[in-house]
């Protein structure tokens, strides 16, 4: 089995997965739909960060971002 390494080439197959479980988290606090909630996720600038590989957001769950991306909503 072999390791696969996170970089700003392949980021892109993690983050919907990273969006879409993070969404929930967001309509449930902000009383949004989902479609709202990925809306302002891609929208934002935590979404900005979470894209480029150099910040290690992607490291985050979706407790941790929900709590990143209101501290800076």
């Amino acid at each position: 089995m072999t390791e696969t390494k996170i970089t700003s080439k392949n980021l892109y197959l993690l983050l919907p997965y990273k969006v879409s479980q993070l969404a929930i988290l967001y309509a449930r606090k902000f009383n949004v739909t989902i479609i709202d909630a990925i809306r302002a996720i891609y929208k934002s600038n935590t979404y900005k960060e979470l894209e480029d590989e150099e910040t290690k957001l992607w490291h985050y769950g979706p407790v941790a971002l929900l709590e990143y991306i209101s501290e800076h909503h």
